[in-house]
């Protein structure tokens, strides 16, 4: 989740093309009204966080002949799906093409990359 949140908060800071703005008297989750963008950009980093923990699973298993094929070149594919999903999911965030929609997807595939060794590493050490 936290790669999701910086991912989201760094795509919309440097990448042309994604913008994460409030709708006033539309902005809310739940009930409760969102009234700052860091809180948009949490809660969209969360849903790809849960999205990614338990819908991704199941699309690299059933794409595991295609990932095979393209040596793992189509989890890209299933990074921009997230990334797509999250998109059609919140008003608020929107992604105009399939560049910007590409490098979202890379740079939470970076932040993942380099979260998930920071965490092994620091796991290995606890032993």
């Amino acid at each position: 989740m936290i790669a999701g949140i910086l991912g989201i908060f760094l795509a919309e800071q440097f990448l042309e093309g994604v913008t994460i703005k409030i709708i006033p008297g539309e902005s809310d989750i739940f009930g409760y009204e969102i009234t700052a963008i860091w809180q948009l950009v949490a809660v969209i980093g969360i849903f790809l966080g849960l999205l990614n923990f338990f819908v991704k699973p199941v699309l690299k298993f059933i794409t595991t002949p295609l990932r095979m094929l393209t040596f793992g070149l189509f989890t890209i594919v299933i990074n921009m799906l997230m990334v797509w999903i999250a998109d059609l999911l919140f008003l608020e965030l929107i992604i105009e093409g399939l560049a910007p929609l590409f490098w979202t997807a890379t740079i939470l595939w970076v932040l993942n990359f380099f979260l998930l060794m920071f965490y092994k590493k620091r796991e290995r050490k606890k032993i």
